[in-house]
């Protein structure tokens, strides 16, 4: 009896510690986060959200928004199928394990190291200029590894039966791969595609060597082989967090430093948000549920 008492006071300790850990960390980012954005909203003018306009961050807002999406094009079908192919046909071996190593590294190589790998491949080998196009591609870089883990431990993490019973009901293996696996698996493949995004929203140094710094934009402009046009994935493009290394660096405006690091936090968050709420659409409505 004595020690069912003990067992259960050292269970109560040991939440009520572990609730307090949660409760700090969730109070320090909740200041963080609050503290970065009433500074840079504290020093805003209007004319700082403007587009086409020096001193303001509207041109590299849509830089930043822009080049996460094409990295996120590159990087999502090749990270699912990297991690579809990781837990479900690769055989266990040497060759299998030595290829979940080189991911694990290549997920934590430092971003400076990976700007270098894409200035020699994207720029000097392929002969592409500074670009979004180039930048993009280096962000795919840390990307594809967070994906494909998440992939592989999210169909790995699947009960047997799914698999079992889609092929018991005469589906082949790539339709209960398509149709049964991946659509259970969206909740958290999405948390990985959230951690790449939000990588990619905030990643300057990777950027620094492969993107350029101009931003001159003209939103009348939209023929693709333009290099003022927006959408042009060959042009240069600086975007929020490589505004930020260049303001601080050079002592510039630190308003405009401030609001820009306020932007970037609240943008990645509402990306979280959406992310998150595309996530459960997804999971009602395969459940049959009411979106």
């Amino acid at each position: 009896m004595n020690r069912i008492k003990r067992a259960r006071g050292i269970n109560g300790m040991m939440t009520g510690i572990f609730n307090l850990i949660a409760v700090f960390f969730f109070v320090l980012l909740i200041a963080f986060a609050g503290y970065v954005i009433i500074k840079g909203f504290t020093g805003a003018s209007p004319e700082m959200f403007l587009f086409e306009r020096k001193g303001s961050i509207g041109n590299q807002l849509f830089n930043t928004i822009y080049l996460v999406f094409i990295s996120l094009v590159f990087s999502v079908p090749l990270g699912v199928m990297a991690g579809i192919y990781l837990s479900m046909y690769a055989k266990k071996g040497l060759l299998t394990k030595f290829l979940r190593i080189c991911i694990e590294t290549l997920s934590s190589l430092p971003s400076i190291v990976v700007g270098l790998f894409g200035y020699l491949v994207f720029l000097v080998f392929f002969g592409l200029s500074k670009s979004l196009l180039a930048g993009a591609l280096s962000i795919s870089i840390l990307a594809i590894p967070v994906i494909t883990t998440t992939t592989e431990d999210a169909i790995n993490g699947l009960p047997d039966d799914y698999l079992h019973a889609s092929l018991g009901l005469g589906a082949t293996r790539w339709q209960s791969i398509f149709h049964v696996l991946l659509p259970a698996c969206v909740p958290r493949i999405m948390t990985g595609v959230i951690l790449a995004a939000g990588r990619g929203f905030g990643e300057a140094a990777a950027l620094l060597y492969t993107t350029g710094s101009g931003s001159d934009i003209r939103w009348n402009n939209w023929d693709l082989s333009s290099p003022t046009c927006p959408l042009n994935i060959f042009r240069p493009a600086q975007t929020l967090s490589l505004q930020i290394w260049d303001l601080q660096i050079n002592g510039q405006d630190s308003d405009l430093a401030n609001l820009a690091a306020a932007v970037l936090m609240i943008l990645v968050l509402l990306f979280s948000i959406g992310a998150n709420a595309l996530s459960r659409h997804i999971n009602k409505k395969n459940a049959g549920e009411s979106a």
